[in-house]
C-alpha cells in the first residue's frame, strides 16, 4: 500500500517539501508511489520575501502569490481550509470536518500573526498583502515629515525585512524627489541589526543606514500606542514616547493555536525538533520553517527565514524517501544559506554558516538586486 504524507502549510517550506517528496519518491507520468496531501487555509500561496517590494509599488499582489491548486501534479493534492486538529499520536489531521490519516506528517504552518497589540490606528502590518498594499497607498500621497518602521516584538520572521523596508522606502522617496524633509526611523528591541549575522555585517548595516540618513533606534521595546504616539522601554529602562507618522510594523508572532492544542510546543513557545533530522518527539512527524525554535553553537536562536525552510524541506523529504525505501535516513540540517538585502537599485548577498559567524557579505551591486529578482521568478517557475 502506498504511503500517505500530510504536509501542513502551503507556503515556501510546505510547497518545497511536497515538490521534493514527489520528485524523490518517483511520482511521475501518472505513476504515483506516494500520496502527498498539502493542507492550506488560503487559496493562494504567498511568496513572502516580495512583500517589501509590494510596500513601494514594485509589485502588485497578483505578482507575489499563485493559486495553490497549481501544485497539484504527480501525486500532490491540495486540501483547502482551516486545520481544526492535529493528533500527533494517531498521525491524523482534521480539516473541514474530515479527518485524514497519514504515515508521515510534515508541519510547515509558519507563525500566527497576532495583531491584538493596540498599535496606532491606520498602522500597516507589512507582513500581509493587505498591509503592504495599504502602506503603499498612503506612501504615494504622503506629504508628512516622518515615516517609521517598527519591530513590535521578538522573535519575528524574515529578520532582514524591517531593514530592507527602511532602505526601500528611502530609495522610493529619492527616486520620486521627495526625500528632503522626511525623517525615516526604524525602532526595534534588537541591540543590533540581524544579530544572527556576524558583528561586522551588523555594524556595516548600521553604517549604511547612517549614510542614507535612516535613524536607527535599537533596544526599543514597544509598550503601547495612544493616539498618535508610541511608547517604548529603552535599553536603559527609560520610558519614551514618540510620534511615528506613517507607520509600518511587524506583528507579534506566536505558534499556531492548533499546534499548541496538539501538545507540540516546547518551553520556548515553539516546536523544538531534533536539530539535525527535524523530527519531533513523535516518530515520522517532522517540522520545518518559522514555527521551529533551534539554537546553534552560538546559543542564539536561528532566524526564521525562508531560505532555511527550503533547506529543511530538502532534508526532511530526503529522509522520508529513505525510510519509505527501507533505507537509513542520512541527511542532516546545517545552518548554512544566503539571503539578499535589497536597497532598491542595488543589493548585497550575505551567505555562509550562520551557526559559527562564518558568513560574509558580497559587494553591494545592481547584480545582487537582479539576483533577488531572478530568485523570485525561478521560485514561481519551478513550483507553479
Amino acid at each position: 500500500m502506498k504511503p500517505t504524507i500530510l504536509v501542513l502549510g502551503g507556503g515556501i517550506g510546505g510547497v518545497h517539501a511536497a515538490k521534493e517528496l514527489s520528485r524523490k519518491i518517483g511520482n511521475e507520468n501518472g505513476i504515483n508511489l506516494a500520496k502527498i496531501l498539502v493542507f492550506e487555509r488560503k487559496k493562494q500561496s504567498l511568496y513572502a520575501p516580495s512583500l517589501t517590494w509590494l510596500m513601494i509599488g514594485k509589485r502588485q499582489p497578483e505578482d507575489i502569490y499563485k493559486d495553490i491548486s497549481k501544485i497539484e501534479f504527480n501525486g500532490i493534492e491540495v486540501i483547502e481550509g482551516e486545520i481544526e486538529q492535529v493528533d500527533p499520536k494517531a498521525k491524523t489531521v482534521t480539516s473541514n470536518g474530515r479527518t485524514y490519516q497519514g504515515d508521515y506528517i510534515i508541519i510547515s504552518l509558519g507563525v500566527a500573526q497576532n495583531n491584538s497589540a493596540d498599535l496606532i490606528p491606520n498602522a500597516h502590518n507589512f507582513y500581509t498583502v493587505e498591509g503592504a498594499q495599504s502602506f503603499h497607498k498612503e506612501l504615494k500621497s504622503f506629504n508628512g515629515s516622518k515615516i517609521s518602521i517598527l519591530v513590535s516584538s521578538l522573535p519575528y520572521k524574515s529578520p532582514v525585512a524591517p531593514y530592507e523596508a527602511a532602505m526601500l522606502v528611502d530609495n522610493y522617496l529619492r527616486e520620486n524627489s521627495r526625500r528632503d524633509g522626511v525623517e525615516i526611523h526604524l525602532y526595534t528591541p534588537e541591540d543590533m541589526p540581524m544579530p544572527f549575522a556576524n558583528p561586522e555585517i551588523s555594524s556595516r548595516v548600521i553604517e549604511l543606514m547612517q549614510d542614507k540618513d535612516i535613524r536607527y533606534h535599537p533596544n526599543h521595546q514597544f509598550v503601547e500606542a495612544k493616539q498618535d504616539k508610541i511608547t517604548f522601554m529603552t535599553g536603559s529602562d527609560d520610558m519614551v514616547s514618540v510620534e511615528v507618522g506613517l507607520l509600518a510594523y511587524t506583528p507579534k508572532h506566536t505558534a499556531p493555536k492548533v499546534l499548541q492544542e496538539a501538545g507540540l510546543i516546547g518551553e520556548s513557545g515553539w516546536v523544538e525538533p531534533d536539530p539535525a533530522t527535524l523530527e519531533t518527539e513523535y516518530e515520522n512527524i517532522y517540522v520545518i520553517g518559522d514555527v521551529i525554535e533551534l539554537s546553534g553553537e552560538k546559543n542564539q536562536p536561528m532566524p526564521k527565514a525562508g531560505i532555511f525552510a527550503q533547506h529543511q524541506a530538502e532534508v526532511v523529504a530526503h529522509n522520508i524517501e529513505r525510510k519509505i525505501s527501507g533505507k537509513t535516513p542520512n541527511k542532516s540540517f546545517k545552518y548554512k544559506g544566503s539571503y539578499i538585502l535589497d536597497y532598491g537599485d542595488k543589493a548585497e548577498k550575505i551567505s555562509g554558516d550562520f551557526d559559527t559567524d562564518g558568513n560574509q557579505s558580497s559587494k553591494v551591486s545592481a547584480l545582487r538586486h537582479w539576483e533577488k529578482v531572478i530568485t523570485e521568478k525561478v521560485w514561481f517557475l519551478n513550483n507553479f
